[in-house]
């Protein structure tokens, strides 16, 4: 549709173009003409007119006429939308003040000296948050290129992620590490960066996980650093925090939340015990065989099955299972590995808390003192993490999975964006995208 004719400075409500006002939705400015082809709509607008005074000598200026200023606004589906931004300018009459010509400014409509509207910025950052979308997506149908749209949209994450509101009511806490580049660390800095996530439980007893930060480096000074960041009212009111078995981080909680309670993540802890069946199976296949596993052989046939639950399997998988360990007397040790891992995972699927912990209890006194070497390790290691293993029965069953999710939405932006270059922007992009900004 076009409207070419009939508006003015200040149009009545008859004017088809104050409807049009309503319908595009530009805050400060009204609808002069809108224009559409099949890949472009064109909306020019203008303001009230008014008088105005020199900012910085308040003179009343005469006007200088307007200029048209183009600007990028949200897509009209597959359609992109340019505003024609018809900008009054005044000049200063008098002579002894430095200001000269000057231009009016709608923050409502666009930012000083910006090309993308108010409105353009929100619905990327929207797109960024909730859609998956990526800045070189939206810039292509916005009509802009990347740096215009990352330059926009920049600023308001920065400031966003500034706000220290955001650490506000956070009584759980889980941290992790992950990979967020792989080239030369003396290029781009450390590899590996530290995140927290808050997995403080609503009143319905839900975790809504949401990254709070990351942090180059995985060591305990990462941690201990920015928790001493955060002062000492966030740091009282952490309860529990999550955390897998590193001791970096368990060290870092120890100095900075003595008053929390440190929790070892169930997952982390049932994949040691996994890691010890595998481990156990491929050293007797090389006892027994003196090769790695081949197709036919009893143990290579049960690989999957002896890293399932024993809950999920059929009676056709537990008869595979029964066959590759009566082969040879020597697969009896990986039976065995099996039990105990199973023993653990049964520990954390105990109906109540009480069973569990009588579950995790036994296996901290039995499993240290198993003949089979892999065993006997992890059941050193669980003693050595005894407090955390069995906080997990104390807390309302706390775990790190949260933490785990916001890893897969991190590992999601990374894979989208195929990497990233600048670690800041990867930051602010990641605190966006896992929720860890109030937009």
């Amino acid at each position: 549709m076009s409207h070419a004719t009939g508006c003015t400075d200040a149009p009545t409500t008859a004017d088809p173009c104050s409807r049009c006002d309503v319908l595009v939705g530009l805050d400060g400015v009204h609808v002069e003409t809108v224009e559409r082809d099949a890949a472009l709509m064109t909306v020019t607008v203008s303001t009230t007119w008014q008088l105005m005074g020199c900012p910085d000598c308040g003179v009343v200026a005469p006007s200088r006429g307007r200029r048209a200023r183009v600007l990028h606004d949200v897509p009209h589906g597959d359609v992109r939308v340019q505003v024609v931004w018809r900008q009054r300018v005044w000049r200063c009459p008098e002579q002894v003040c430095a200001r000269g010509t000057f231009a009016e400014q709608v923050p409502t409509l666009v930012a000083a000296r910006g090309s993308l509207t108010v409105r353009a910025v929100a619905w990327a950052i929207g797109q960024l948050r909730r859609e998956h979308a990526t800045i070189a997506g939206l810039a292509r149908q916005l009509g802009v290129g990347w740096w215009t749209l990352w330059r926009a949209v920049k600023p308001q994450l920065e400031h966003l992620a500034s706000e220290e509101s955001r650490f506000e009511g956070v009584t759980s806490l889980g941290v992790d590490e992950h990979i967020w580049h792989h080239r030369d660390p003396r290029t781009r800095g450390p590899k590996e960066l530290t995140g927290m996530v808050d997995l403080t439980r609503d009143q319905h007893g839900r975790t809504h996980a949401r990254l709070l930060d990351l942090v180059p480096g995985r060591s305990k000074k990462a941690y201990a650093d920015w928790l001493t960041e955060r002062g000492a009212d966030f740091r009282a009111g952490i309860e529990v925090a999550a955390l897998d078995p590193f001791g970096g981080y368990k060290a870092a909680i120890d100095a900075e939340l003595a008053d929390a309670t440190a929790v070892l993540d169930a997952f982390h802890v049932v994949k040691l015990g996994t890691q010890v069946v595998d481990e156990v199976r491929r050293r007797i296949q090389q006892d027994t065989r003196g090769h790695r596993g081949r197709k036919g052989e009893p143990l290579f046939g049960i690989q999957t099955i002896l890293r399932a639950g024993a809950e999920n399997l059929t009676d056709r998988q537990l008869a595979r299972l029964a066959t590759a360990i009566e082969a040879d007397e020597a697969h009896e040790a990986v039976y065995v590995a099996w039990r105990c891992a199973q023993d653990l995972r049964a520990a954390y699927r105990a109906k109540s808390t009480l069973e569990g912990r009588a579950r995790a209890e036994k296996i901290l006194e039995s499993f240290h003192t198993c003949p089979i070497p892999e065993v006997a390790r992890l059941g050193r290691t669980l003693r050595r993490w005894r407090e955390a293993f069995l906080a997990y029965f104390s807390t309302e069953r706390a775990n790190n999975g949260g933490t785990e999710a916001i890893n897969g939405i991190i590992e999601l932006h990374r894979r989208l964006a195929r990497g990233y270059r600048n670690r800041d922007n990867y930051r602010l992009r990641m605190l966006l995208a896992a929720g860890g900004l109030k937009t």
